[in-house]
């Protein structure tokens, strides 16, 4: 081949490279120290109460502090809001007024689990379980025989919260969903996939052993309750007002022999969170734009509700920071951009036959950029334009940070969706980019650390911006 074809081949040719050809080794230990601070993190955050609990500490931990309605900002304060402990936004006042717009993160810290029905306890066969009721997109027969915690809040008529840890500490038991043997699971394996374990069967196993003498009925089931009320002094009719979640009893490792994974539950989407949140806590100096973090809730079921993206609580969020400065929060929606962070697919040789592989999302090649998300015909997703993606591959190739363009799949072959369509229904120009994920929305999923770390220099970079 001539100097003239490599030339031309170089100029003209997409050339991405594996990110471990690109990074230095002074980037290389800077990636494995990030990563030991997310894993910890996302071991302290299996709900998004904790999650949220999490972010508010090191926030504060940062210099942080709670935002005073009517209070006025200047430049270089740092406030946040914690909505309802299950979502947060934070704010690094800028040296330019709002009107000028803001630089915006937005990811999601709820993630796919199980959470207890209203009335959950019951006895069966003189065994006590626990009803559940699926949340998020979840692949069914992943849950089953796998060892489960049970965290989250009981709140009282009383008014007072009471907190449930049920398996996370060292020594505690640990809840578990049965399932057919194969000597009689015939049948079982003749369903499809999804029909195999129905939805009405996930329920936890808590107890066995009976109280009581041997004439009375519903011995396991009081007993399991007695354990509950001694520690925690609940009642079952509490359970009306709880929010309770199975999630997986798992930490977060390194995968490979290398090293260079990482498996957790929860990465999607707490692996952008933790990106957004702590690029914005590294900000060494006051950003020319004001820097936003939102960590929301309920993106796994359409962003819905009170503490979603949908909520109206962004909004009085950034109005009040608007007012602050005299500023119309319309003037500065128009001129702000937000990357809304989330995790994308990323290819799975063992599974070729839904990915795309020239517009897929690989392991080790940085943050994936996605223009458009949703299903079908780009079906719900917030479809940025060309001047959009023009201006974040500026911002990361500028900041040398190690990016791919991505597709959640084969057209036709399923979809997704992110907070992306929300930001931009407010008119603030938006673009998808996240962590590639394998096994997304398992108990266990697994990203590349090379990708979690370009993921945070992308956010830092999009906050420096100006």
């Amino acid at each position: 081949m001539s100097d003239e074809i490599k030339d031309l081949k170089k100029k003209l040719l997409s050339s991405r490279k594996n990110g471990y050809d690109r990074l230095s080794q002074e980037q290389l230990e800077a990636m494995e120290t990030y990563c030991a601070s997310y894993k910890t993190f996302l071991d302290a955050s299996k709900t998004e109460r904790l999650c949220a609990a999490e972010t508010v500490r090191l926030a504060e931990a940062a210099g942080y502090r709670p935002y005073v309605r009517g209070e006025q900002l200047k430049s270089g304060d740092k406030v946040y809001v914690c909505n309802r402990g299950k979502a947060v936004m934070l704010a690094h006042i800028g040296r330019e007024s709002l009107e000028h717009g803001a630089q915006i993160t937005a990811a999601h810290i709820d993630a796919p689990r199980l959470d207890l029905k209203p009335n959950p306890l019951y006895e069966d066969s003189e065994l006590a379980l626990l009803k559940t009721h699926y949340y998020g997109g979840i692949r069914k027969y992943h849950w089953v025989t796998i060892p489960l915690e049970l965290r989250g809040v009981v709140a009282l008529k009383s008014g007072e919260q009471v907190a449930v840890n049920l398996g996370a500490d060292p020594g505690d038991p640990l809840l578990v969903i049965t399932d057919l043997l194969p000597h009689l699971g015939m049948e079982q394996s003749k369903k499809p996939l999804g029909e195999a374990v129905p939805g009405e069967t996930l329920n936890l196993l808590i107890g066995s052993r009976p109280i009581g003498d041997e004439e009375d009925s519903g011995r396991v089931k009081l007993a399991v309750m007695q354990l509950l009320h001694d520690k925690y002094g609940i009642t079952e009719d509490d359970f009306t007002s709880a929010e309770l979640e199975a999630v997986p009893a798992v930490k977060s490792c390194d995968i490979g022999l290398d090293r260079s994974m990482i498996g957790a539950y929860g990465h999607d989407d707490r692996v952008c969170a933790y990106a957004a949140l702590k690029a914005l806590l590294d900000l060494t100096e006051t950003p020319a734009k004001t820097a936003v973090c939102v960590l929301a809730d309920k993106e796994e079921i359409g962003s819905d509700g009170v503490t979603g993206m949908q909520s109206a609580a962004f909004d009085t969020f950034m109005e009040d920071l608007c007012e602050s400065q005299g500023v119309a929060v319309r003037v500065c929606f128009a001129n702000s951009f937000c990357l809304s962070a989330d995790v994308t697919a990323a290819y799975d040789p063992d599974y070729p036959e839904v990915y795309e592989k020239r517009n897929a999302a690989y392991l080790n090649y940085g943050v994936g950029l996605c223009k458009y998300t949703g299903a079908r015909g780009k079906s719900g997703a917030s479809d940025a334009d060309a001047e959009t993606v023009a201006y974040v591959r500026r911002i990361f190739d500028e900041a040398g940070v190690v990016w791919q363009i991505a597709e959640l799949g084969r057209v036709d072959a399923g979809g997704g969706g992110t907070v992306a369509a929300y930001m931009a229904n407010r008119n603030i120009t938006t673009l998808d980019a996240g962590v590639p994920v394998l096994s997304m929305h398992a108990p266990f999923e697994t990203v590349a650390k090379l990708d979690c770390y370009e993921t945070y220099r992308g956010m830092k970079a999009v906050y420096q911006a100006e």
